[in-house]
């Protein structure tokens, strides 16, 4: 158990919902998706905000663990986190599936 007796997968299901709660970091995460890898700007082109919303919303990410950034002076060039995305997934797969079970 971590913190207040949540458990780590608890831990980590919120950080990726907190990650996922505002429409601009999905469209990013969908954005990035269908990239190996882009450039800040490739992402603050395909949003309609400011440039410093789009850095915000890429730092969440980041934190969250969701995606990564490489440093290619003079550029940051961003991508899915695999490994996170895929436990991301998993659990939220399993919250899902877990909260169908009980339903029935």
């Amino acid at each position: 158990m971590v913190g207040k007796g949540y458990t780590v997968e608890q831990e980590k299901l919120a950080r990726y919902a907190k990650a996922l709660g505002h429409p601009a970091r999905i469209a990013i995460l969908q954005f990035l998706e269908k990239q190996s890898n882009c450039c800040f700007g490739d992402v603050h082109e395909e949003l309609p905000i400011c440039k410093a919303t789009a850095s915000q919303h890429l730092k969440e990410l980041r934190k969250a663990g969701l995606i990564q950034g490489e440093i290619e002076a003079p550029k940051i060039k961003y991508c899915i986190n695999r490994e996170n995305w895929e436990e991301a997934r998993g659990l939220f797969g399993c919250f899902f599936d877990g909260s169908r079970d009980k339903e029935k």
